[in-house]
């Protein structure tokens, strides 16, 4: 009987009929954590977990704690500074991190502090209870200050003066005070504790923090037997509010006494959260009746982003770099700068608040850097002199000089509105233009100079990205993901035949289109999109990219499989292999080894349908399959045979292959033939070849 080769097409092929795949191709139809190279399937690579070390009280890299991420990681840059440190800055939902020599550091920015300054705008007997200060900014309406040494208490502001106020309070002495002293706002034992409980209430007037809003509290004392360096841990704590004035936290050890404490040095520091747009890991499909969570607002009241917790875009970075240092802005929020030079110490703060700062935008959708004239961009955004967001427009700083955004005949600042779709989605730097996708259309953006610095080209319609990390730059082409197609730029812009595309469209839950992102694999010529599929199970309302669908542009093959991701960096510099997150913090070094963090990484891949005969009139006898394969490990051949495409499959096997297995023997009468192979055990790794089966007519029915 002669062999027959079985050579299969590099691909899979889910929106025809499997026996329509086979004709075709023949093709594969259906895998798991394989991937096709030089025309051939094989098993992925593995990950392991990288240990990232949290910081002590005093911020310093505590390298006896490991640590996962506070928030869902949303978007990673990686960098090499002129110190020669390498650095890898994290935007989760709700944080925004420095990961260096393996630690994390909080840089979120700060909203507020309880520690707010002022001066004393009149010098100060030692018996006044109303006091004058240049500005009560920040001051809540009542509360205690602190002037060089004495505590004064105060129940009341009068425009620029404190009143009601008690002198020398908490074991201080009432005392003179000069002109132009500094004062500060303190908290006078704020911390309240239940013994037995790890509920800890926080009081401070005016707080001004949102439910799951993030506090970092120091220069706390113990407590009720919750300890100072509990209290004081620099990676701070969620809030539960309670009311305008208190809120509670969740301490990682019981109390064991009831009591009021925390001394008079108490500083509480209040990250950006809800109010900045920070804080939202899961978005809602829309404002009005429905949207929100039970108890949100009022019966028979539609829902608006007053609501608190209702938004439409979930919480996104931009992390650009200038230069050497970050530019991290927060979708529909501030732009953020972090200066590397000041260390991990240093929080980011506002681009608006650097020296020279002129009309920086305050609400801004997605940022970039130009290149190579490097001006900084930003999509979405509010207009020069206006403070509310037009989702449409874009505005440009002044070359080389990202704080400087007002138009003027001696700059190259300016601005310009496009017109296809309803808000700008995502925006990236090419070779020699910006490329921006709205939710509708793509647009090129290319420096051209004075008088008007950047000219806008609308390059196609119907092809807008669905999210901004969706678009992937691999050596100047862009590919991206639009809402059921995928597209190339290339100079122009056309869409890439995807064979699995119904299958994706179908899967893909739409109401989660803004967590899908885009990845990029040198090592493989791959470019894969991660999305959120219709089988998740999440119970907590913030379901997570689980699957992903993979283009292989060398051999213009797709692949799909499950893989729980939020987002992923390729290789670079010192790090050898791409590396990514998972949405519960913690990172990995892919394609490392050959399992999923030390457990078994099962994949499969199944044939199409293919016609044993030439002809396929006729029903063939096999007798035996001879694999051909590279095998660590084993993997398991079932094979399924049909006398028709619709009819119900006659199985055979599973058939252990090993790498000393020569051929595998069996019996089956058919006319179509398909194999699934499959690897469930740790160690195991494959890549498959072309194998033969031996046949002959057997008769016509």
């Amino acid at each position: 009987m002669p062999l027959t080769l079985v050579q299969m097409k590099p691909g899979i092929v889910k929106d025809t009929t499997p026996y329509a795949a086979g004709k075709a191709g023949p093709y594969w139809i259906d895998g798991n954590n394989i991937r096709f190279r030089n025309g051939y399937a094989t098993k992925i690579g593995g990950w392991q977990n990288d240990v990232i070390y949290g910081t002590d009280s005093s911020n310093a890299a505590d390298y006896d704690t490991a640590i996962a991420l506070q928030g869902a990681p949303r978007e990673i840059n990686f960098w090499r500074g002129l110190d020669g440190v390498d650095r890898m800055a994290v935007g989760t939902h709700s944080h925004l991190y420095i990961i260096q020599d393996q630690a994390a550091y909080d840089i979120t920015p700060l909203r507020d502090t309880s520690a707010q300054t002022g001066s004393l705008d009149e010098a100060l007997d030692n018996s006044e209870t109303s006091i004058d200060l240049v500005s009560v900014t920040g001051f809540p309406t009542a509360g205690a200050i602190i002037v060089e040494s004495e505590i004064i208490t105060y129940t009341g502001i009068s425009s620029s003066t404190l009143t009601g106020c008690t002198r020398g309070t908490n074991s201080t002495s009432a005392a003179t005070h000069a002109d132009t002293t500094a004062v500060t706002r303190v908290l006078i034992n704020p911390v309240t504790t239940v013994n037995d409980s790890t509920t800890v209430t926080i009081t401070d007037n005016a707080h001004g923090a949102k439910d799951t809003d993030f506090v970092v509290i120091s220069g706390a004392t113990a407590t009720g037997g919750v300890s100072a360096d509990n209290l004081n841990r620099t990676a701070g704590y969620q809030i539960t509010y309670v009311d305008a004035n208190s809120y509670t936290i969740q301490s990682p050890t019981a109390a064991t006494s009831g009591a009021t404490g925390g001394g008079l040095v108490v500083v509480l520091s209040y990250l950006v959260g809800l109010a900045d747009g920070l804080g939202s890991q899961t978005a809602a499909a829309a404002f009005g009746w429905g949207s929100g969570g039970w108890g949100d607002s009022t019966w028979g009241t539609p829902r608006s982003e007053s609501v608190d917790g209702v938004v439409v875009d979930q919480s996104q970075w931009s992390l650009v770099l200038w230069g050497e240092d970050l530019i991290a802005t927060v979708r529909g929020n501030h732009i953020y700068y972090w200066d590397t030079s000041g260390g991990v110490s240093n929080r980011a703060g506002l681009v608006s608040s650097e020296t020279g700062a002129s009309a920086v935008p305050t609400k801004t959708r997605i940022s970039t850097v130009s290149f190579p004239d490097r001006h900084l961009v930003s999509g979405g955004t509010n207009p020069y002199g206006d403070t509310t967001i037009d989702p449409m427009l874009v505005r440009w700083s002044d070359q080389e000089n990202f704080v400087d955004w007002t138009p003027a005949v001696t700059n190259t600042s300016g601005d310009q509105r496009l017109e296809v779709g309803t808000k700008i989605v995502a925006m990236m730097a090419t070779r020699q233009e910006m490329f921006i996708s709205t939710d509708e259309a793509v647009y090129g953006m290319s420096f051209i100079g004075a008088p008007f610095t950047f000219g806008f080209q609308l390059l196609a319609t119907n092809c807008g990205a669905v999210g901004i990390n969706t678009m992937i730059n691999v050596d100047g082409k862009i590919y991206w993901m639009g809402k059921s197609d995928f597209f190339l730029y290339e100079g122009s812009v056309r869409e890439i035949p995807c064979p699995v595309k119904y299958f994706v469209t179908d899967r893909i839950n739409k109401d989660e289109f803004d967590k899908c992102f885009a990845t990029h694999n040198k090592g493989f010529d791959e470019v894969t999109w991660f999305y959120v599929s219709s089988d998740n199970t999440a119970t907590d309302g913030n379901p997570e990219p689980d699957s992903y669908v993979t283009y292989n542009y060398r051999d213009n093959a797709w692949s799909i499989g499950t893989m729980s991701r939020t987002c992923w960096f390729d290789s670079f510099g010192f790090r050898k292999v791409p590396f990514s997150f998972s949405s519960d913090g913690y990172l990995y070094n892919q394609e490392t080894g050959d399992d999923a963090d030390g457990s078994a990484l099962s994949a499969h891949a199944e044939t199409s349908p293919m016609e044993i005969s030439t002809t396929g009139q006729s029903l063939m006898l096999v007798d035996k399959i001879i694999p051909d394969l590279t095998v660590s490990g084993s993997l398991s051949c079932t094979v399924y045979a049909k006398k028709y495409p619709n009819a119900d499959a006659i199985t055979k096997g599973p058939f252990t292959i090993s790498s000393g297995t020569t051929k595998i023997s069996m019996r089956s009468r058919s006319r179509q033939m398909s194999l699934k192979l499959e690897s469930s055990a740790v160690g195991d790794s494959w890549s498959l070849g072309e194998f033969r089966v031996n046949s002959r007519e057997d008769g016509l029915r």
